[in-house]
């Protein structure tokens, strides 16, 4: 969490008393209850209380950030998933600490190949509903004619098709930014930012990102305490809508109309992930024993080769995708676990996973 000091080669370590013991090798049942999602209070007052206090300090800071640089216009991409439609009720609970008229909130839906009848439904109703200011452009013209630009066949749906989309979307909404005046708000989370599950220069890129702080855990709880407390029934009817949807970027074109691009699928469940987070970054514990922490804490939910499966997909992301993170934006710290560059995390981008993933191997 902090920056190691230099030793003190002056001291005089003929001071310290030694001891011998024996170290006991066997295993200690474990009898205490752990908790599989560590981030979400259990206690449904407390969680309650959680979630509206960071929702606050989402919007407490995102007014700060406003008020500092004298900007009245925020621009934001809605997806009618999640991340964004959090990014988005912060952003309009900052507005409103600022007496700022919503209409200064410009919200753009970017449908593009992946996008479904149902996240661009509720994308619209979201923006409609709230006040904010609608704004629609359709992606798909723009990237064909980047694939043209670059010689990629648009039949071939690599991770180029999929990134050139992302990045076409911040573009879009930088380029408005600079026309209005205006900033542009990030809507990644703090276990995607943990995996490396955002485009470079794409959904990674914003001037301030709102949920970087956020576990995807909290998210859904965080959207859904807002649904729950809105007066606005046709909002809440959405929002549970949206809590209803298949986390998914729909860079890859629908079955069906249905989405066909689920992201647990492609790096695992979310609240595996976030347990690890929580158990490495928060309690610094080692691979071995989070790994049977996990196996405790979902006995009922994931086998052994799972959780090994995504411990092992956890730990490599991590440690190969901090370039990602070295070069974040400014957000709001929300709670005791954090991967800013600035103070939180402090790595080498090229940082070598190679011991973590050894112990994982030796299981």
């Amino acid at each position: 969490m902090t920056t190691y000091e230099a030793g003190d080669q002056s001291r005089e370590y003929n001071q310290y008393v030694y001891t011998n013991f024996v170290l006991n090798n066997s295993e200690t049942k474990l009898t205490r209850f752990i908790e599989p999602k560590p981030f979400v209070p259990s206690s449904v007052e407390e969680r309650e209380l959680r979630c509206n206090e960071i929702i606050t300090i989402q919007a407490m800071g995102l007014k700060k950030r406003l008020e500092h640089i004298g900007c009245k216009t925020a621009v934001i991409g809605i997806s009618g998933g999640l991340d964004s439609t959090l990014a988005f009720l912060v952003t309009l609970k900052a507005f409103d600490y600022l007496n700022l008229d919503r209409k200064g909130i410009i919200a753009v839906t970017m449908p593009g190949f992946g996008t479904t009848d149902r996240t661009y439904d509720n994308a619209v109703r979201l923006i409609k509903e709230t006040g904010a200011t609608f704004k629609e452009i359709n992606i798909s013209v723009a990237v064909n004619q980047h694939f043209a630009d670059i010689n990629h066949n648009p039949s071939k749906h690599d991770i180029t098709y999929e990134n050139s989309q992302a990045r076409e979307r911040t573009q879009l909404l930088m380029d408005i930014a600079n026309q209005e005046n205006g900033i542009v708000i990030g809507t990644g989370d703090l276990s995607e930012l943990a995996l490396g599950w955002a485009t470079y220069n794409g959904d990674h890129m914003s001037m301030y990102a709102v949920n970087a702080s956020v576990p995807k855990t909290l998210v859904r709880y965080l959207v859904k305490y807002y649904a729950d407390t809105v007066e606005n029934q046709q909002l809440s009817k959405t929002l549970y809508d949206v809590l209803d949807t298949p986390v998914s970027p729909e860079l890859l074109p629908p079955t069906e109309g249905q989405i066909s691009q689920k992201t647990e699928d492609l790096v695992g469940p979310y609240e595996l992930h976030d347990f690890f987070l929580y158990h490495m970054l928060r309690l610094a514990q080692t691979p071995a024993k989070i790994f049977r922490l996990a196996h405790i804490a979902f006995t009922n939910q994931y086998d052994d080769e799972t959780i090994l499966k995504w411990e092992k997909t956890f730990y490599r992301r991590f440690f190969a995708q901090h370039f990602k993170r070295s070069c974040l934006p400014d957000g709001p710290k929300v709670g005791s676990v954090a991967v800013s560059p600035r103070g939180d995390l402090r790595m080498p981008s090229d940082a070598c996973a190679n011991i973590w993933l050894k112990e994982l191997e030796a299981l």
